[in-house]
Formats: structure tokens, C-alpha cells, sequence
């Protein structure tokens, strides 16, 4: 009997460590944007947040104050190469990228120390701004869609952050 009972428990154990593991999704899931501009090849590794009914602009996501620009780890920009961010000369390499979110003007910020977790146990941003390489000033742009997952992509104009329904164009040259 005893054997019987640690056996349907070992069995038990196993099938719900199993569909645990199987059905279960971050709900942030890393995610990567690559991408060449002008010859130099670019990197952002970022975890992906969804809105999932959340006010995300001034929400969820507070305006006038530093943001990892996504979520869990500090997001990261690396290139190869130097490029130009909004007309200011960015030597290659890896750099954290926070943001400023602003009901009309958002500030890029690209710091030097990377691999921190993006937020402290008070919820405050890792962010030293003694590192800060970079802030430029964009302005975002309502998307055509509406955007459940945070994204980031790569073209030949720059990078754009898209999530809600907010586009935040950051030219790259």
C-alpha cells in the first residue's frame, strides 16, 4: 500500500511537472530584432511585454520617467559598427536602452552598463545615468495597428518601438 501510494505520487508528480512545463508561456518572452543599416549590423534582445487590457501609455507605463523599454532584463542595443542615432555619433557596441515616455516627446537614452535586471526591488530603473552614452529626443506616432505585443523592429530608416498603439521611431543612420 505504501509503495502504491509513493508510486501514484512520483506518477503524479512527473505528469504535472510535465504539462506544467509544456503549457506554460512567459509573459514577457524575450525576444530579438536584427537588422543592417548602412552596413552595420544591429541587435536589440528585449523581453516582449502585452498590453492584455492595460492602460500601457501613462499606465501602465508612466510618462516623464526612465522606462527599461520592456520588461524583465534591460533591453539591449549592440552594433558593429559606429552609426549616427538622431544625428549623434554612437561608437560600435553594446549599450542598455531605456526610455523617457512623454505624451508628445519621448527621450532615448543608450547607456553603457548592460546585463542588469531593468528594474530594482523598489520597481525604480537600474539606469545610472552617470553611464549614459546618449539621450535623444523622438516623437512618437499613433501605429495603423494595434500592436498586443511590444515589438521592436529594424529597417533601413532606424528602429521602431511599437506597442499599443504607439509607434516611437528612432532614426539610424
Amino acid at each position: 500500500m505504501k509503495k502504491l501510494t509513493i508510486l501514484k505520487a512520483m506518477v503524479l508528480g512527473i505528469f504535472l511537472s510535465c504539462n506544467t512545463s509544456s503549457s506554460f508561456s512567459q509573459a514577457s518572452p524575450a525576444a530579438t530584432a536584427v537588422g543592417t543599416i548602412n552596413g552595420a549590423n544591429l541587435t536589440i534582445k528585449y523581453s516582449s511585454p502585452s498590453v492584455r487590457g492595460r492602460k500601457i501609455w501613462g499606465g501602465l507605463v508612466p510618462y516623464d520617467k526612465v522606462w527599461r523599454a520592456g520588461a524583465n532584463s534591460a533591453t539591449t542595443l549592440e552594433t558593429d559598427k559606429d552609426i549616427t542615432v538622431e544625428g549623434k555619433k554612437l561608437p560600435a557596441g553594446k549599450y542598455s536602452l531605456y526610455a523617457i515616455p512623454g505624451e508628445k516627446e519621448w527621450t532615448i537614452i543608450l547607456n553603457s552598463q548592460t546585463g542588469q535586471w531593468g528594474i530594482t526591488r523598489q520597481g525604480e530603473t537600474t539606469e545610472d545615468p552617470a553611464k549614459d552614452v546618449m539621450r535623444v529626443v523622438v516623437t512618437p506616432k499613433k501605429s495603423a495597428t494595434m500592436n498586443e505585443r511590444m515589438l521592436y523592429s529594424i529597417d533601413k530608416h532606424g528602429i521602431t518601438l511599437s506597442w499599443e498603439n504607439l509607434d516611437v521611431p528612432v532614426s539610424v543612420k
